[in-house]
């Protein structure tokens, strides 16, 4: 059986999450969850433990794809620090930053 995915757990997470939020009750919503997603009760039981420390769903992200660019020696420095910073990773800063520059050019043509 193959291991999960980021983004599997993260669905199995919020469908914790779901379960809780609806005031379904433990063993029920362990039930559901094992049929759901094909996971043993204690996998299931792990999944809404967690989802009772959440506030709100967690974002599913995409598989991640590695790729190698080239920057200038400044922006490289500048990346660097402003994902020290910020906690984010620089995946995210630029994958949230080709997003929000791609949205701009589908809006403009």
């Amino acid at each position: 059986m193959a291991r999960s995915t980021k983004a599997d757990k993260a669905r199995q997470l919020n469908a914790a999450h779901h379960l809780l939020q609806r005031g379904i009750r433990l063993p029920e919503a362990v039930r559901r969850l094992s049929r759901e997603f094909d996971l043993s009760g204690r996998q299931a039981y792990r999944y809404l433990e967690q989802a009772t420390h959440l506030d709100r769903p967690v974002e599913v992200s995409e598989v991640a794809v590695p790729i190698t660019l080239k920057l200038p020696a400044g922006t490289a420095r500048l990346l660097r620090a402003y994902a020290r910073s910020s906690g984010l990773t620089i995946g995210a800063i630029v994958t949230r930053a080709l997003a929000a520059f791609l949205s701009t050019l589908r809006r403009h043509g």
